[in-house]
């Protein structure tokens, strides 16, 4: 079923290079504002998608940050960053930054506080790295809202709550986003909800996990093969469709 589990590395670039990536990354962008002279971290830069765009905006006066712990990530994003003024991608994690406190003016996370261990934590870690009046962006989906439309509604249902019972870290991360900020001495300015609609069976497969997952699922008893089997077959027969929300939020320190 689906395609095998992707390079990670590759399969933001490509997810980050599809349409609604792209619409909710300058959607980001716009609000974060950057602006010449500006010190910028993103946490979790992963392969380092965001920084040019960032570096861009700052100009040569300015800094840009992108930290990731994963080697293969660092090493793509230093690849990216390879001639850009003023840009530095340093190894670390995102519950004790390698920055130094209070020196930052903008930071991003984009799809990091799913993975980590403790999201209240690096926030935390978040607000002790920015300087009083600095501007925070953060947007993370909320996998229970993920819907696949099927004729058999209850697999849909089953497939979602594996997905969210066992597969992600923090899956209903999203929804708490404003909330969490706020805990770690943000103040929340905007929450905004999107949801990406995927139309194509293959794309969706690839970005939402869809077969690989299935087989997890019923690896693990949670479905039943041969319903999994029919359900999956399905899903490429006929018009297509899946979403989830996506929550962005923006907040001052």
């Amino acid at each position: 079923m689906g395609v095998a589990r992707p390079d990670q590395g590759a399969y933001l670039l490509r997810t980050a290079a599809m349409d609604a990536g792209r619409a909710y990354k300058e959607e980001l962008l716009r609000l974060l504002d950057p602006r010449p002279g500006q010190t910028v971290l993103d946490v979790g830069c992963g392969p380092g998608t965001d920084l040019p765009a960032l570096a861009e905006r700052v100009g040569p006066e300015g800094l840009v940050i992108g930290v990731d712990r994963d080697p293969a990530m660092l090493a793509e994003a230093r690849r990216r960053a390879e001639g850009l003024p003023r840009v530095e991608v340093r190894r670390g994690d995102a519950h004790a930054l390698p920055v130094t406190p209070g020196s930052v003016d903008l930071a991003k996370t984009d799809r990091v506080l799913l993975h980590v261990d403790d999201p209240a934590a690096a926030l935390a870690s978040l607000h002790t790295a920015t300087r009083p009046g600095a501007v925070v962006g953060l947007v993370e989906p909320d996998w229970e809202t993920l819907i696949v439309d099927a004729p058999d509604i209850g697999t849909s249902r089953a497939f979602t709550r594996f997905v969210v019972e066992d597969t992600v870290r923090n899956p209903t991360v999203g929804r708490a986003l404003g909330r969490l900020a706020a805990q770690a001495g943000f103040t929340v300015d905007t929450v905004h909800a999107t949801t990406p609609v995927l139309r194509d069976a293959e794309t969706a497969d690839y970005t939402l996990g869809l077969g690989r997952n299935l087989e997890r699922a019923v690896a693990a008893g949670h479905i039943e093969a041969e319903r999994a089997r029919r359900w999956f077959a399905g899903l490429s027969e006929g018009p297509f469709q899946a979403s989830f929300t996506l929550f962005t939020v923006l907040a001052r320190r």
